[in-house]
């Protein structure tokens, strides 16, 4: 066991082999290369009776720990979203956990408590939101939630609370959520949990994957008439798929006749991009200020705060209060009891919460307003770059816009044409980039991931990490000219087969 003076020595190397860790980075494979079962033939089936001297188990996080972790902050990862990881969020992170509050209300920590109602504060007025928004305003408020799901199905379980006691009448087997068939899965899994049945709304490619005002309000339509009650809409800026952004212009109109539909934006990786005031009219950030009842961004993806920091903001706190509040006696203090304080159990589901503000404040002093926009802006233009380079090629298509930080592309021949023989169809193509998507992901120096739009099998490059430069975007491309023309080379055996 550690004492004061060996954690300070343990400390000190950790620290070096974190450092050392970060500047071998790019010559890691971005992919563990191991197989599924591996860490079981490494580690007893049983904790030890002893303990062991700590520098043996600083020593295995080296040789058995790192050889399986996928390197979510390697400048050629490129798959989902960015992980954010930063010092100053990790310094936090330490800090933080050598305090342990438990944080379910004020007197556990009065720091934490009033140090993240001023973080949120200062992230809202960065990202443009309306100061009803602002803890500070005594409405709303921000609340940090582990992940966007998490901020999605507390969004949902106050929305649900809000329209019974609206509508006492209507049986809970009524309720819907709706959402896209472009909606991320914490849409579906919320009404799982809830035991609530969730309704997709189809979108179109002619409208970029985005939801259109008068598809919302023919659904509600239909759905009010057979006697159901849509309760909450899922809104995304910025959808997994493509980066689509539902046209929330039109559904703010559709929400004004329909004042009983919460309006949940869901903005998980994309939120982060109205910190730069040129991307806030794309984001409908006018519409979010006017209508919606809630509002969710990660910072841990693309917003340089290490995970899991998810970032919601309401409009008017006492919903979720009045969704979630239950104060046994053991729980109530002269502060809660008085309204003077915020107790951020309510404002979550569970009981406690880490001290998750600390690196939240950590990196936007460090950075400043200035440095998390360059951050952004960086991933735009790196996303830029690729967009071009792809277009550039014969052998690619881009399929949908580019979205911010993130192009969804795909392999074609380059003789692609009308007349081709054999046809190129949707099935011939999918299976082509099915191929190329086998070659490309197997290779342990990049990692990106596929996606299906409405049927068409397509790659996705995510851009944003930190160490991530221009170089990393031209070796990208050039590696992936070269598994398309091996891609092309097995599917033209195959078209002769």
């Amino acid at each position: 066991m550690l004492d004061i003076e060996g954690f300070r020595k343990a400390g000190y190397e950790a620290v070096d082999r974190i450092c050392d860790y970060y500047q071998s980075l790019a010559e890691r494979p971005v992919v563990a290369q191991v197989e599924p079962g591996y860490l079981a033939k490494l580690i007893p089936d049983h904790a030890p009776e002893e303990g062991e001297p700590f520098a043996s188990i600083a020593d295995d996080f080296q040789k058995v720990i790192l050889p399986g972790v996928t390197h979510w902050q390697h400048p050629s990862f490129f798959a989902y979203f960015p992980t954010s990881s930063t010092f100053e969020g990790t310094i936090a992170d330490l800090y933080a956990s050598s305090i342990a509050s438990p944080g379910f209300n004020w007197m556990c920590s009065p720091a934490a408590t009033e140090l993240e109602a001023i973080a949120m504060d200062w992230a809202g007025r960065m990202f443009g939101l309306d100061e009803v928004f602002m803890a500070s305003s005594g409405n709303g408020g921000g609340v940090i939630q582990p992940t966007a799901s998490d901020s999605c199905l507390t969004a949902v379980v106050a929305a649900r609370s809000r329209y019974t006691k609206l509508h006492p009448e209507v049986p809970l087997e009524k309720l819907i959520i709706y959402g896209t068939t472009m909606t991320h899965s914490l849409g579906a899994k919320a009404a799982l949990i809830l035991g609530l049945t969730f309704r997709a709304l189809e979108v179109s490619k002619d409208d970029n994957y985005g939801l259109r005002g008068e598809t919302l309000k023919r659904a509600l339509e239909e759905d009010q008439t057979a006697g159901l009650a849509p309760f909450i809409f899922i809104a995304t800026v910025g959808t997994t798929s493509s980066g689509a952004i539902d046209k929330l212009e039109e559904i703010g109109q559709v929400a004004v006749v329909h004042p009983d539909l919460w309006i949940h934006v869901d903005a998980a990786w994309a939120g982060v991009v109205l910190s730069c005031p040129e991307y806030r009219t794309v984001c409908h950030l006018d519409m979010i200020n006017a209508h919606a009842h809630s509002f969710c961004t990660n910072f841990h993806k693309w917003g340089l705060v290490n995970f899991e920091s998810s970032g919601m903001w309401v409009r008017d706190r006492r919903l979720l209060t009045d969704a979630l509040d239950v104060t046994p006696e053991f729980l109530r203090t002269k502060h809660g009891d008085s309204g003077l304080v915020i107790d951020y159990r309510n404002w979550q589901l569970p009981l406690g919460k880490r001290f998750r503000a600390l690196k939240l404040w950590f990196v936007l002093r460090s950075y400043g307003v200035k440095g998390f926009q360059e951050h952004i802006r960086k991933g735009i233009k790196h996303a830029d770059l690729f967009a071009s380079l792809i277009k550039s090629s014969p052998s690619f298509e881009i399929v949908s816009p580019p979205s911010f930080s993130l192009v969804v592309f795909r392999i074609i021949p380059s003789s692609l044409n009308p007349s081709s023989t054999p046809p190129n169809t949707l099935d011939s193509l999918n299976k082509l980039n099915r191929i190329f998507f086998h070659h490309v992901s197997i290779r342990p120096d990049i990692f990106i991931i596929q996606t299906d739009l409405q049927g068409m099998f397509c790659l996705r490059m995510a851009i944003g990490a930190a160490r991530t430069e221009g170089t990393h975007i031209h070796a990208a491309v050039k590696l992936l000219q070269e598994e398309a023309d091996r891609a092309l080379k097995e599917w033209e055996k195959t078209l002769t087969v």
